[in-house]
């Protein structure tokens, strides 16, 4: 993988504009017939959980499978795999169920957890030809763990505490705690787009154009009971009295303002500022007040689907859109109240715009395309292109930021983990590539590992990865992790 400070046109992805492409999810009844895949080469993180034929694995930056850089391509690192016969034990013992449990099924969402045989082994003997097996270049970084529940396809994740909230296109939003299910609550519709928690209250954004309003029970943790929608019943209707809130949304069709007529695809909050921003295929971005789910202010904002906004730096908000453009806003006093002012479009091209993500300490904003590449722009004076970060086949579908890591999930059902270089000028370097999902994955989301919040030295992360697959992954990931290229070339 290499950042390359240079674009160049590549065709439009059009399946993939609005973030949601209608690719289909491989038949998990099918894979009887595939090869089993069970590998890591972070052999730290071992991987002794796959479902019979699931490809679970964390790999080099080109390492992964159907890919130029694949290990059929690289003699060196073939030579460095089949130095050691015993360098990657496979014990799956051809196991039909997801999961290492023996009495453990997909439907009964049984979690696992349990340590790698690899470290078990007897026939561990480092090879002086592999230095990948040499204890004190292990990475720390591999999956953890599969959430499977079969009754949707992932689409949102939000994590508060040790909670873990997923969403899908059933109307069940789940609640899992430690890798076992907690709780859930139903929505009257269905599928949850996205999902953002300030303090007790959970917003849910719904493909039917909705943001509805969840509060947990103070004295039940597992009770949630929905207290509104966004904009209030009261709001709604006061406002649809005055014709002047009406917007023409289409040829005889009028629609009150403050009301998304159209999926809502993405929300970001502003916890300081208590408020709430929702972007919507119906190309507007919204302003909500938290205290009282008030409207602020409805943006007109793109000229087709807003696919991403994010809450950023220096009271800036970005959004993305299908339209292809990534556009600037400020927030502004103006009077009593505050205005939204476009100050910029920092990007303009045909391919649609997927997933965007801020990096609040190093002011770096990051654009995800249906083109697969990965942009970014740095704040100096101003917002300067950096480059662009190339790593996937297919659309980048979602984003997210952990100290000095980027994390991009792609339709072609791998995972970038990318580290910025301090000191090099913006650089970025893909440390690992994370494969296992049998779909596109659709939603990130990344926390601190408390695990090992006491070790300065080496910054770790837990990452979840909802996929089209119907899957939730866990992933532990190391901001110190090794290039393993430059290991063989050691």
């Amino acid at each position: 993988m290499v950042v390359e400070r240079t674009s160049f046109h590549r065709p439009k992805f059009g399946a993939l504009l609005q973030s949601d492409p209608n690719i289909p999810t491989p038949n998990l009844s099918d894979n009887n017939n595939t090869s089993v895949r069970s590998s890591a080469t972070s052999p730290g993180y071992y991987d002794n959980s796959n479902n019979n034929n699931v490809c679970s694995s964390a790999t080099s930056p080109g390492c992964y499978d159907n890919n130029p850089f694949s290990s059929a391509a690289s003699p060196a690192y073939a030579r460095a795999m089949s130095a050691s016969p015993a360098g990657f034990y496979d014990n799956n013992n051809n196991n039909n169920v997801r999961g290492s449990s023996g009495d453990s099924t997909p439907y009964a969402m049984s979690p696992w957890t349990q340590a790698s045989p690899y470290t078990k082994s007897p026939w561990i003997t480092p090879s002086p030809l592999n230095p990948l097996l040499d204890e004190r270049n292990l990475p720390e970084s591999g999956l953890v763990g599969t959430l499977v529940r079969e009754e949707g396809h992932i689409y949102s994740l939000a994590v508060c505490g040790d909670l873990l909230y997923t969403g899908s296109d059933s109307k069940n939003i789940r609640v899992w705690r430690n890798l076992k299910e907690f709780t859930g609550f139903k929505s009257n519709s269905g599928l949850v787009k996205t999902i953002v928690i300030c303090g007790v209250r959970i917003f849910t954004g719904h493909q039917d154009g909705k943001i509805r309003v969840w509060k947990v029970s103070q004295k039940k943790g597992s009770l949630h009971k929905r207290v509104g929608s966004l904009p209030t019943l009261k709001d709604f209707l006061r406002k649809s009295m005055n014709p002047k809130n009406y917007v023409e949304v289409r040829r005889h069709r009028n629609v009150v303002r403050i009301r998304h007529f159209d999926a809502v695809s993405c929300m970001s909050l502003n916890e300081e500022l208590g408020l709430l921003y929702s972007g919507s295929w119906d190309k507007t971005v919204k302003v909500w007040r938290i205290a009282d789910s008030k409207c602020l202010e409805s943006i007109s904002a793109h000229d087709d689907a807003v696919n991403s906004v994010v809450v950023g730096f220096d009271s800036l908000v970005f959004s993305g859109s299908a339209d292809g453009t990534v556009k600037v806003w400020r927030r502004e006093l103006q009077g009593k109240g505050s205005t939204h002012f476009l100050v910029h479009t920092l990007l303009k091209q045909e391919n649609a715009v997927t997933a965007l993500a801020v990096n609040q300490s190093s002011a770096i904003v990051y654009c995800g395309s249906s083109d697969g590449n990965v942009n970014y722009w740095e704040r100096k004076k101003h917002l300067t292109h950096g480059g662009v970060l190339r790593g996937h086949r297919l659309a980048v579908l979602c984003l997210a930021t952990a100290g000095n890591l980027v994390f991009s999930g792609s339709a072609d059902k791998n995972i970038c983990v990318w580290r910025r270089e301090i000191g090099q000028e913006g650089a970025h370097t893909c440390l690992l590539v994370l494969t296992g999902h049998l779909g596109p994955v659709k939603c990130l989301t990344v926390e601190e590992d408390h695990c090992s919040a006491e070790d300065k030295t080496d910054q770790k992360w837990i990452v979840y990865s909802g996929s089209l697959d119907r899957s939730v992954k866990v992933w532990r990931v190391s901001e110190e992790a090794p290039d393993l290229r430059q290991l063989l070339l050691s």
